[in-house]
């Protein structure tokens, strides 16, 4: 599987079929101008959407017509199964921000876990979720899991790659921090170079690691 990262928490992953899903697309210059990445120009027959945020639902920005996950269950794109799991974007149970939909992707004998807005650990969703090969986290706080709850989560989830998302960059005005308190005294830690790569079951580190991108928007 190609997993590209647009920004904040938008990736584009593309299945050994070619079925293309992109998840959590933002809408560019929303919040007040806050989030400046880019329009997203890539299409793809489907689209995962966490929660209606407009920095994760920009879906009406995107070109053609895809195929809305937005719910918690089984779903199928193409080669790609796809199960929705419910969680808070917070620690209150929702009470502050609303619900979250973590998304699970399989094909190809890889499983790649999407953890959209989440705000806490989750325990009780972990037999849900099950096996994580790739795990695409926020790791930026304030609105999210920040670096320790993010590492907390990994280990959690048995993910083989961690590919750090929601986080502060030139791009992003959120008061959240930057990658680098994820990876600071970290030894496992690549940086891609790229706002792309391409993963698959048997290419998987034999130890954990965390694999910083760069964003394509």
């Amino acid at each position: 599987m190609r997993i590209k990262w647009f920004g904040h928490a938008a990736f584009l992953l593309t299945a050994d079929d070619g079925t293309r899903i992109i998840t959590d697309p933002y809408v560019p210059g929303s919040f007040s101008g806050a989030v400046r990445y880019g329009p997203i120009r890539d299409e793809a027959a489907f689209v995962t959407v966490s929660h209606h945020h407009q920095d994760h639902d920009g879906v009406g920005r995107l070109r053609g017509k895809p195929v809305v996950f937005e719910k918690s269950g089984a779903h199928r794109a193409g080669a790609v199964a796809v199960r929705g799991v419910d969680s808070c974007h917070d620690e209150a149970g929702g009470a502050q921000r609303g619900p979250n939909v973590i998304f699970v992707f399989a094909s190809g004998g890889l499983r790649v876990c999407h953890l959209g807005d989440l705000g806490h650990v989750p325990s009780e969703q972990a037999k849900a979720i099950g096996r994580v090969d790739v795990l695409l986290a926020p790791v930026g706080g304030t609105f999210t899991i920040g670096p320790r709850r993010a590492h907390r989560t990994a280990e959690l989830l048995g993910a083989k790659v961690v590919i750090p998302m929601h986080y502060k960059t030139e791009k992003l005005g959120f008061e959240v921090a930057g990658v680098e308190e994820f990876v600071r005294g970290r030894e496992n830690v690549k940086h891609v170079g790229a706002c792309e790569v391409e993963v698959t079951a048997d290419s998987l580190p034999a130890s954990p690691e965390v694999w910083v991108l760069k964003h394509a928007l």
